[in-house]
């Protein structure tokens, strides 16, 4: 009989979710059955991908951001007690569902409450360092203590140079059960005629992602070349609207996204990390402007731009001017992507030592 295998993406954004994708996929190949588990726009992208899975709620995290950068930190701090007691009952829901589901593994993406001793549990990251500016130390400490709780940590990089994490995630010394995949995305690289001069792709939790929305729609306002603009809102129904030069979409799906992707000529969107494996993955000049106040994020847009890989500006400066600049920079590097996923799910059937 099929093994029944939860996969559960944090509800941060798209990007968790986005990046299952292909992982789901995979488990479909080798003869597993996913079950797709999260809450919000990340539950809602993963049921249109794919219908035909049951798909569980999860507790909400409660995750926001501030709307001044600085604020974002003591957001998290005030939200913490209802994001430990979904954590708690997320854990408490996976150990009912195991027996429920007759489950053989948990894959869990950033969800800090999904492990258990009744079946191998995975955590996948590529925060093994989590930048909190002066309390890196304190959130990286407490990050490895949870993922300790796991049987493996798989993140979604290469192991050595050149990756795209960086010290997010390497590190120097460690006792985690580390695996890494290589570049992980839903997508992939075609070379098709160019239909657009710039896409705009939006994701992340509010209000900052509205904020940008509405700062790029009016900088793009007399913009005379093609744009194509994603504002990464996963509601019931597509919907596209011209206005001027800009295709304003409010969300689109895996292949139609690969396909307008390859067809732009850059891409202007945050640095989140699975943005940034997209891009790579689809040898794709961009621009990025991190999220004020997501020390992740601008860490991988400034080290992006130092190494001359991609240009940044801050949310509060960027004005469509800075555009011109990214062709003075190299463009994201090519990664070996391959990935033995039959090794990595042999952790579910038993056939590997821990």
């Amino acid at each position: 009989m099929s093994k029944t295998i939860l996969v559960a993406p944090l509800n941060w954004g798209l990007g968790h979710a986005t990046r299952c994708v292909p992982i789901i996929q995979e488990l479909q190949k080798n003869g597993f059955t996913p079950i797709i588990a999260s809450d919000g726009v990340a539950l809602a992208l993963l049921k249109k991908e794919f219908p035909d899975l049951v798909a569980l709620e999860l507790p909400s995290y409660n995750i926001q951001y501030a709307k001044k950068g600085d604020n974002f930190k003591w957001k998290l701090i005030k939200n913490s007690p209802r994001t430990i007691k979904a954590i708690l009952s997320e854990n408490k829901l996976l150990n009912q569902w195991v027996k429920e589901y007759d489950l053989s593994g948990v894959i869990s993406d950033n969800r800090l409450g999904l492990f258990t001793k009744k079946v191998p549990s995975v955590f996948i990251t590529h925060q093994l360092t989590v930048m909190s500016g002066t309390t890196t130390w304190l959130t990286s400490k407490f990050h490895n203590y949870i993922i300790k709780k796991y049987k493996e940590c798989w993140v979604p990089d290469a192991e050595g140079p050149p990756n795209l994490s960086g010290k997010l995630g390497h590190l120097e010394n460690s006792s985690l059960n580390i695996k890494y995949l290589g570049v992980l995305s839903r997508l992939n690289y075609k070379k098709l005629k160019k239909q657009f001069d710039v896409m705009v792709l939006l994701s992340g939790p509010e209000p900052q992602r509205t904020m940008l929305e509405e700062k790029l729609l009016l900088e793009f306002n007399d913009y005379p070349k093609k744009v194509v603009f994603i504002k990464g809102k996963v509601e019931a129904e597509q919907k596209m609207e011209q206005i001027g030069s800009i295709s304003v979409y409010n969300y689109m799906q895996s292949s139609q996204l690969e396909k307008t992707i390859n067809e732009s000529e850059m891409v202007l969107s945050r640095s989140g990390y699975t943005t940034v494996m997209d891009l790579a993955k689809l040898k794709k000049k961009a621009f990025f402007i991190p999220t004020p106040g997501q020390f992740e994020q601008e860490y991988l847009a400034i080290q992006l731009a130092e190494d001359g890989l991609v240009p940044t500006a801050t949310q509060d400066n960027f004005t469509i001017k800075d555009l011109e600049t990214v062709d003075l920079f190299s463009g994201l590097p090519e990664i070996d992507s391959e990935v033995n996923w039959e090794d990595l799910f042999s952790l579910f059937k038993g056939e590997r030592k821990l």
